[in-house]
């Protein structure tokens, strides 16, 4: 087993907000991109497709992914869709762990039923022409977002997050305490306990009161 696969299963089992916590310096895609079917989780190594209001580069990239990818799509264009039910479920069918679309989707119901989690920025009925010479392994840039070939990727209900491979692997054990900590501080809320009692927040409102940074912490 590589590092890179060691880190991708970790990640499977962590949300992006402990990620963003514990390693600010992950990237976040904008908002717009939201979960066809909300629940899902994807952690895969990321193929690009620049799209140009093609259909060609997507379908390209597709034949190209394999097991554990991410097919990360810029579409180019929000008047048409760039991948559908039978696109979606062939990328499912290769074993793919998502798809993310910055642009519009269709077929919504199909998507909705299948296991792998699909991400796109809206929906048509409409789909774009299959005319261009592809260009592989593009880099993208989605609303000013950076998303390169071989980075990794993670998504869940509050967004996606994408970053250099060791970026995520500095990252994965923070996350993992975070998470074991919020738990546990949750169940203790939802037992009765005050979270005002876990946190410093009169300290830090004192600080700030006095000009000073101050900083707040739970747990």
């Amino acid at each position: 087993m590589t590092a890179e696969t060691t880190v991708l299963a970790r990640l499977h089992d962590l949300s992006t907000t402990s990620l963003v916590d514990a390693a600010p310096t992950l990237r976040i895609l904008p908002a717009a991109l939201r979960p066809v079917v909300p629940g899902g989780h994807l952690a895969g190594r990321v193929v690009t497709a620049l799209a140009n209001r093609d259909l060609m580069p997507v379908l390209s990239a597709l034949r190209e992914a394999g097991p554990g990818d991410v097919l990360v799509v810029d579409a180019g264009g929000e008047d048409r869709a760039v991948a559908g039910e039978l696109f979606a479920t062939e990328a499912q069918r290769r074993g793919l762990a998502g798809l993310v679309i910055f642009g519009r989707s269709r077929d919504t119901p199909s998507l909705a039923r299948l296991s792998m989690p699909v991400w796109s920025t809206g929906f048509a009925p409409n789909a774009y022409p299959a005319r261009a010479i592809p260009v592989p392994g593009l880099s993208l840039s989605l609303g000013g977002v950076p998303v390169r070939p071989g980075e990794l990727m993670v998504g869940d209900d509050d967004g996606l997050v994408v970053g250099a491979p060791d970026e995520f692997a500095a990252a994965v054990d923070a996350a993992a305490a975070i998470e074991l900590r919020e738990r546990g501080l949750q169940a203790q809320i939802l037992g009765g306990a005050c979270l005002f009692d876990a946190m410093n927040y009169d300290e830090h409102l004192a600080a700030l009161g006095e000009g000073r940074p101050g900083g707040l912490a739970i747990g």
